[in-house]
C-alpha cells in the first residue's frame, strides 16, 4: 500500500520546523547573509528544542529520527535561509559516517556531547585538487604504533572554524587506489591542526567554510572508523542518507521562491493587470509548482528507501542531482518574474538566486550525480 500522508509525529514535527524557521530564521536571514556572521545564537535554540542532531541514536541521547523525518525538517528550515540550514546540516553529514560505520565507543565518546551541550563537527574530505574525484586526494595517515600521524590540508569545508571535531578521509595505502583511504574522526584541537581564514562566498554566506591543514596530527587507532581501506566506502555511504536531506533543502528554497513570485505577480501590474494574468507569467510559476512537488516526492522515495534499509544510491543521486538543478532554475525564473526589483536586494530572490548555486556543487556536483545515475542503470 502506498500512503503519502505523514504521521502525526512527523507533522509536530514539521510544524516545530516551521515554526522555529518563520520566527527565528526569517527575520535575522539577511543580516547573516550582509555580514556573514556565524549564527551561533540560532544554532544554540535549534539544539535546545531538539532540531539539531537529529538522527543519532536513542541509544546515545538522541532522537534516532530517519531520513524522512530529516527531510521534513531540512525543507522547513532551508525555506527561510539555506546559509543557516547547512550551518545545521553540517553535523548531519559528519555524524552520517559513524552512524553507518562507527562502534559502540566511538559513538558514545563523540555522540553523548552533542546531545549534552551545543556543539559543531564538520566533514572534511574535501581539497583543493580533489572535489569531485574523491580518490584524488592526498591527505595521507601514516600508522606509527597505536597511533596514527596525518598529513594534508582540506578545502571547502563547511563548519571547520567552530567545530569540535572532523570525519577525516585520509589515504594509509596509496597503491591501492580508493581502496586504500580510511576514515577518522579527529578532535580540532589536536596538535598540528590548523583552520584557515573564513572563505566569502556567493551565497549561504551564514555557513562557516574554510580551509584545513593537518601537520603530523597524532590521531588515537581507536579513532580510525571501521578497517582501513574502508574509508571510501564509508563516506559514499554516509552520502546515500545525506543527500536526500540536502535536496529536500533545495526543494526548501524552490517553495520560497515560488511564494514570493506569487506573491509579486498579485501586486505588480502591466498593460492594466497582474502579471500572474499574463500567460508568459502564470506558465513560469506553474512550472515552478510542478516541479517542486517532483523534487519533494523523489526526495521522499530516496530517504524513505534509506529508512527501510533498501540501497538507495541511485535515487539518493536522482533526488539530488533534481532538485539542485530544479532549484536553480526556480531562483532564477523567479528573479525575472521581479524585473528589475528581482536583481536588487529590496527583495529577496536576489538571495535566494545565490544561495541556491551551491546545491548543484556540494555533495558531489550534479554531473556527479549523473554519473553515479548512469553507473547504476548500466552495472548493476
Amino acid at each position: 500500500m502506498i500512503d503519502f500522508s505523514l504521521s502525526e509525529e512527523q507533522k509536530a514535527l514539521q510544524g516545530l520546523a516551521r515554526d522555529f524557521a518563520r520566527k527565528e530564521i526569517l527575520p535575522k536571514a539577511a543580516h547573516h547573509d550582509e555580514t556573514g556572521e556565524y549564527p551561533h545564537e540560532i544554532l544554540q535554540k535549534a539544539w535546545e528544542i531538539g532540531l539539531m542532531n537529529v538522527h543519532i541514536p536513542e541509544k546515545f541521547g538522541g532522537l534516532g529520527l530517519g531520513a524522512l523525518d530529516g527531510c521534513i525538517t531540512a525543507e522547513e528550515i532551508a525555506y527561510a535561509c539555506t546559509g543557516i540550514g547547512t550551518a545545521m546540516e553540517a553535523n548531519n553529514l559528519a555524524e552520517a559516517p559513524l552512524i553507518v560505520a562507527g562502534n559502540e565507543n566511538q559513538m558514545k565518546k563523540y555522540f553523548e556531547p552533542m546531545i549534552e551541550k551545543y556543539t559543531l563537527a564538520a566533514y572534511c574530505v574535501t581539497e583543493a585538487s580533489a572535489g569531485s574525484d574523491v580518490q584524488g586526494i592526498r591527505t595521507t595517515a601514516e600508522k606509527k604504533g597505536d597511533k596514527y600521524i596525518i598529513n594534508g590540508e582540506k578545502m571547502w569545508i563547511t563548519n571547520a572554524g567552530v567545530a569540535d571535531w572532523f570525519f577525516v578521509l585520509a589515504y594509509t595505502d596509496k597503491s591501492k587506489g580508493y581502496k586504500g583511504t580510511s576514515a577518522f574522526i579527529v578532535d580540532a584541537k589536536s596538535s598540528g591542526v590548523e583552520v584557515g581564514k573564513k572563505e566569502i562566498n556567493m551565497g549561504q554566506r551564514a555557513s562557516d567554510t574554510r580551509g584545513i591543514s593537518f601537520t603530523n596530527v597524532e590521531v588515537p587507532q581507536e579513532n580510525l572508523l571501521g578497517n582501513e581501506g574502508d574509508g571510501f566506502k564509508i563516506s559514499m555511504t554516509a552520502f546515500d542518507h545525506t543527500r536526500p536531506l540536502i535536496a529536500s533543502a533545495a526543494t526548501g528554497l524552490a517553495k520560497r521562491a515560488m511564494e514570493e513570485s506569487i506573491k509579486y505577480a498579485k501586486e505588480r501590474q502591466t498593460f492594466g493587470k497582474p502579471i500572474f494574468k499574463h500567460q508568459a507569467v502564470s506558465f513560469m510559476i506553474a512550472n515552478m509548482a510542478q516541479n517542486i512537488e517532483a523534487a519533494r516526492l523523489l526526495t521522499w522515495k530516496a530517504s524513505w528507501m534509506i529508512d527501510n534499509k533498501i540501497r538507495n544510491t541511485k535515487y539518493a543521486a536522482m533526488a539530488k542531482a533534481f532538485a539542485a538543478d530544479m532549484c536553480m532554475q526556480v531562483t532564477t525564473d523567479a528573479v525575472q518574474i521581479h524585473g528589475g526589483y528581482g536583481y536588487n536586494k529590496e527583495y529577496p530572490v536576489e538571495k535566494l538566486m545565490r544561495d541556491a548555486k551551491i546545491f548543484q556543487i556540494y555533495e558531489g556536483t550534479s554531473q556527479i550525480q549523473r554519473l553515479i545515475i548512469s553507473k547504476e542503470i548500466f552495472e548493476r
